[in-house]
């Protein structure tokens, strides 16, 4: 156990992980390189423009939603330190298993003080709050479209209620405590509350209609119909893929399956051709945002590090 402990804490273990993010990071870009040269033939440069601009808006929002929840459990950072944390771990999700950038912010966390638990818990936390939220919009949008998903009415309604009761304090804090029993690990200092939950959760709620807003933008680049329907489709599909994707632990950020889910909701309304130009391009403007925070994180990073240095 203490020679995996060293190995883990090894500055060598760090870069060999950062590597491997890196390369799953290029490979999503390069894997769809010539299919998106091809689809932005077509597509109006102001569209393509802004989507990167709204994958930006996204990512910023579901930082937010982490920074409010580690102030609730006892961390409040400034914006500079969050991006730091946030933005830097963020490319732990090019590894396969999802569960990397969560170890990337325990440790980059270290240099502003912060409990490896509590940075754990924080993470953990605001991916399970997305995940939540992200299922129930889904499955509204497949209860309220005709999408060929033969789900019962009931069991969504069921499935709703569940979503809504763990996405309360009483219930998530014993998760939580659940969770590090089963670790064998003492639980968080703070617990979660109904205000810093909440708030949470309405920004990661923000964060899929700003998400869902991107693709119909993309999808109305590509020649679906522009609609309040097909706005709510775009929203409720991009949170539904990404819960699947996610869930595909052996996908780095759930590449390829994400654009399955998307394939599914968008067949009826757009071309084969549409529905592949426009996976392709919400997946490049997504994996640029990553970029973008990853690159100011480091920055923001370095200068920390320095800064220490001459004190």
């Amino acid at each position: 156990m203490k020679l995996l402990k060293k190995i883990a804490g090894s500055p060598i273990t760090r870069w060999v992980f950062l590597a491997i993010a890196l390369v799953g990071l290029v490979w999503a870009v390069a894997k769809n390189w010539h299919s998106l040269l091809e689809a932005l033939a077509v597509l109006p440069a102001w569209i393509a423009a802004v989507s990167i601009l709204l994958a930006i808006v996204y990512v910023f929002f579901t930082l937010w939603s982490w920074k409010i929840i580690l102030a609730d459990l006892g961390s409040s950072l400034s914006w500079n330190a969050s991006v730091q944390l946030f933005g830097v771990s963020q490319i732990g999700k090019y590894i396969p298993g999802g569960v990397w950038n969560i170890v990337a912010a325990a440790e980059i966390g270290r240099n502003h003080r912060i409990p490896a638990r509590r940075s754990v818990t924080a993470m953990t936390v605001a991916v399970l709050i997305s995940l939540l939220s992200g299922t129930g919009i889904g499955a509204v949008t497949v209860l309220g479209t005709s999408v060929t998903i033969q789900v019962p009415t009931w069991a969504i309604i069921v499935l709703l209620i569940i979503l809504v009761a763990l996405l309360t304090p009483p219930v998530l804090n014993r998760l939580i405590g659940f969770g590090f029993k089963l670790l064998k690990r003492p639980a968080p200092e703070h617990r979660m509350t109904f205000k810093g939950l909440g708030l949470a959760t309405l920004l990661a709620i923000i964060a899929w209609g700003v998400a869902g807003v991107q693709v119909w933008l993309l999808a109305v680049g590509f020649g679906m119909s522009p609609s309040v329907s097909g706005l709510l489709l775009a929203v409720g599909a991009y949170a539904l893929a990404w819960v699947v994707g996610f869930l595909a632990v052996f996908m780095p950020a759930g590449t390829g399956v994400r654009e399955g889910i998307l394939s599914l909701f968008f067949t009826g309304v757009l071309s084969s051709g549409g529905v592949l130009a426009v996976v392709l391009v919400s997946r490049i403007a997504m994996t640029v945002a990553d970029l973008v925070f990853a690159g100011t994180g480091a920055l923001l990073l370095r200068g920390h590090r320095n800064n220490k240095a001459h004190q």
